[in-house]
């Protein structure tokens, strides 16, 4: 039985996705973007608790709105999703790379790191107006916009760095080689994204100004970024899947393929900038139907061979279970914005309901992925029952979060106001934006618990 099942196909008798040990040196700079994903992580909570309490029925008129609430969402959404992000493509690109160029990576954590923190103290370095653009939001403050500048270049580097280290191809492809390779076509969206701000930059008519101007200039390489965030989470899917003890039933091809259709979509974004200019329609049109072939295609398969290969009240290791309830929660996240995607109309509140479920499906699974690979970077392992308590509580939070911004939706709530500019008017939609308020708290005490936990077990250190 043993060499039947030995033989078969990797399809059948299941894959082991999972990155091997990696260089100490290469260890050292992995530990360093953590760290920068870490304190991004906590400077969003902290906005966060402002954002919730800002839009929360009970607490609304106890704190000011316009302005002060916008500055703190423009902070909170470039530190959570961009700087969080993007310190974690840091690690997994710095652990699936060889050595070379090993300084660059180091300059570029450190560029990075400096960007963000002029992001973050630029609120109180001067007045900025908060431009509300889709994917990064901007305060027109000097230290900001420096800040985001630094911040690109920084990233900028990364990428050169990781395109260079990037692992040679092999001619046989197992569940690590797949993951590798996976995690070098997300570069491809790194790179298109990276052209597309520049092109942006360069052909923008000089009449516009504000928001329209930061729209049009972020969209393009934006929906170059999406592509890499469900890389990420691809990754993170699989390879917390391995880590639960299972064999996932997916062979390594069929998950390169699933990577392959996910980054090459990404390819549409330059072809729309050589057929129409930025600000026009089709350019626009283009981009946002890539993007839905691209993030959703792939992510079925993988979701199901996942869910096989860790079945509901299967046994499962104890030091597994945080490693099981992230991906649970990821998967269910992930899928809950995808699903209230379909039910858009107009511009409400059921847009960030939808983006918001989808960002923390991405956040979930790489907070998985920072318990498992926590030993690996000489850190002690997290404390078994907060770990797994923490990827529930942040994701019953941000399930009832989504919720309530989908039922307030329904009653035409706008996005991106708060206080006494949402206009509440009925029983209903104060319920429904108590509910999102309340979410929100339970998502950030979920959060706070996630670093927590992490900081504690950097304190075991085994080095």
């Amino acid at each position: 039985m043993n060499a039947v099942t030995d033989t078969a196909p990797a399809a059948l008798r299941g894959t082991d996705f999972s990155l091997p040990e990696t260089d100490a040196r290469l260890t050292g700079v992995a530990r360093g973007w953590l760290w920068l994903g870490l304190l991004a992580l906590i400077g969003s909570g902290v906005l966060s608790i402002i954002l919730v309490l800002s839009r929360a029925p009970q607490f609304q008129n106890l704190l000011p709105a316009g302005d002060f609430f916008r500055v703190a969402l423009v902070v909170h959404v470039d530190l959570s999703v961009l700087v969080w992000f993007v310190s974690l493509g840091g690690i997994l690109w710095t652990l699936s790379g060889g050595t070379r160029a090993f300084g660059l990576n180091r300059a570029a954590l450190a560029i990075a790191g400096l960007g963000a923190l002029l992001m973050t103290i630029s609120p109180f370095a001067g007045h900025g107006e908060p431009i509300m653009a889709n994917y990064i939001p901007v305060l027109e403050n000097p230290v900001f916009l420096w800040g985001l500048v630094i911040f690109g270049l920084g990233a900028v580097l990364l990428v050169a760095r990781s395109l260079l280290a990037a692992p040679a191809c092999s001619g046989t492809l197992d569940g690590a080689g797949a993951l590798r390779a996976g995690l070098t076509l997300g570069l491809v969206p790194a790179v298109i994204a990276i052209v597309a701000f520049v092109w942006s930059w360069l052909t923008l008519p000089g009449s516009l100004d504000g928001k329209a101007y930061y729209e049009i200039l972020f969209w393009g390489g934006g929906h170059a970024l999406q592509f890499i965030w469900t890389v990420l989470m691809l990754v993170a899917w699989l390879w917390l899947a391995s880590a639960c003890g299972a064999r996932v039933p997916m062979s390594p091809r069929i998950a390169l393929l699933c990577f392959a259709l996910a980054t090459l979509c990404a390819l549409a974004i330059p072809v729309a900038y050589l057929l129409w200019p930025a600000h026009a329609v089709e350019h626009r049109n283009l981009l946002t139907f890539a993007m839905g072939l691209g993030g959703g295609l792939p992510i079925l398969p993988v979701a199901l061979a996942v869910l096989l290969a860790v079945r509901p009240g299967a046994a499962i290791a104890d030091d597994a279970r945080p490693l099981r309830a992230a991906l649970y929660a990821s998967l269910a996240l992930f899928c809950f914005g995808g699903l209230i995607g379909f039910t858009i109309a107009g511009s409400n509140v059921k847009i960030p309901a939808h983006y918001h479920g989808c960002i923390v499906g991405v956040t979930l699974a790489l907070m998985g992925l920072v318990y498992l690979l926590l030993p690996r970077l000489g850190y002690g392992k997290p404390s078994r029952k907060w770990a797994t308590f923490s990827s529930w509580c942040y994701a019953l939070g941000q399930a009832m979060h989504i919720g309530g911004l989908m039922w307030s939706g329904g009653y035409g709530v706008q996005r991106k106001v708060a206080g006494a500019e949402q206009a509440l008017k009925s029983a209903s939609e104060i319920a429904a934006m108590g509910i999102m308020g309340l979410g929100g708290l339970i998502a950030i005490i979920g959060g706070l618990i996630f670093v927590v936990v992490v900081l504690m077990a950097i304190r075991r250190s085994q080095t």
